[in-house]
């Protein structure tokens, strides 16, 4: 199924949080799934800043996504236009639930665990590989 010939896409957004190293070095995985199939379309790695969310903006535009389900986080009130954006938790399923897959198969994502990054390079690399391997499809 080739998802950018589809017409009308809209796609949940998210952003999960990690850390590298300890706590204060936070970490955030911005992405964005097909509303109706919960494909991966994009992600980021990067700060809880508007910027990243607008460089997950700037790879999503080839899909022409005409409708965002997002949380009511700022960066998504602040850089969607109100009549292409629902927020809440109704629309928000598949994502938070992909976050939870996330979590239990990326360790350095659980909350509570002896596992972590060391540094933002490794943390990049290791979520992105999973994502690229489980989610696209790509074998690296």
């Amino acid at each position: 199924m080739n998802l950018c010939q589809w017409e009308d896409m809209e796609a949940e957004a998210d952003e999960m949080w990690s850390f590298v190293g300890d706590k204060s070095q936070q970490r955030w995985l911005w992405h964005a799934i097909d509303h109706h199939s919960g494909a991966v379309l994009a992600y980021v790695l990067a700060t809880h800043a508007d910027e990243a969310f607008v460089k997950l903006k700037d790879l999503l535009e080839p899909f022409g996504i005409i409708q965002f389900y997002t949380d009511g986080w700022g960066a998504y009130e602040r850089l969607l236009n109100p009549d292409e954006h629902t927020v809440g938790k109704r629309n928000t399923q598949k994502i938070e639930r992909k976050h939870l897959t996330f979590r239990t198969r990326i360790k350095r994502l659980a909350r509570k665990t002896i596992c972590f990054s060391k540094s933002v390079v490794m943390h990049d690399v290791v979520i992105g590989l999973f994502i690229n391997r489980f989610e696209f499809g790509c074998v690296i």
